[in-house]
């Protein structure tokens, strides 16, 4: 990072693209289909819209004893095969974060790749990934944090950030907080600047936010 000085740049105006396309073919059983997405940020229209939450519970799948016994699963895949609720759970992460000048958007293997880089496009940011050891090519940092039984390790490449660039991390789901802990340490290590986290679900008895004190920490859909 030696010689590289952060100087702002100019934003271009947050339109998200997958906002206001009607989607014509057959629904799924529990599609959003009739929800009208284009007008969602639009405030004269909140009234009619229904609980957002309970709209996007009903396509989060609940997967007892995985992967292990004792573990009840969220599973997200029937919401990411869902146009309309794809592009809901996209437009409530990134909503709080518009106007906020987000630089960059970070995002961990793997789901974090899916819904950093769709926050990213609706923020005008840039997009950094965050991978398991071995798997980045160039000069790297890295980041060990404790899991439940053992440790684990991240990786984000050395030139990513700029010191001063203005940093939300995102991701689809905060438990312990281990793994959105390792991300932040790696963005400030960097000379960035943590102006949020947004996640899609939050599983509050686990009270992983604690971890994450001072950055405010933004959740779409939050379980006990």
């Amino acid at each position: 990072m030696t010689g590289r000085a952060w100087s702002g740049k100019l934003k271009s105006t947050s339109i998200c693209p997958i906002i206001g396309v009607r989607h014509t073919q057959a629904p799924h059983p529990h599609s959003l289909q009739s929800v009208h997405l284009y007008a969602l940020r639009l405030p004269h229209y909140a009234p009619a819209m229904l609980d957002t939450q309970a709209q996007l519970r009903r396509l989060i799948r609940d997967i007892p004893d995985f992967p292990k016994p004792g573990i009840l699963f969220r599973d997200i895949t029937p919401l990411l095969a869902d146009p309309p609720g794809l592009a809901l759970a996209v437009e409530l992460l990134a909503n709080p974060f518009r106007g906020k000048n987000i630089d960059l958007v970070v995002g961990a293997e793997s789901r974090g790749f899916i819904f950093g880089t769709a926050v990213a496009c609706c923020l005008s940011a840039g997009f950094v990934i965050v991978r398991k050891p071995g798997k980045l090519p160039h000069k790297k940092i890295s980041m060990t944090y404790d899991l439940e039984y053992g440790k684990d390790t991240l990786e984000m490449h050395a030139d990513s950030i700029v010191k001063g660039q203005r940093v939300l991390v995102v991701d689809d789901l905060l438990a312990t907080g281990g793994t959105m802990k390792a991300c932040c340490d790696m963005v400030h290590q960097l000379g960035g600047t943590l102006a949020g986290i947004a996640v899609l679900i939050e599983l509050s008895g686990l009270n992983g936010r604690a971890k994450l004190t001072p950055t405010p920490v933004h959740s779409v859909v939050k379980y006990e």
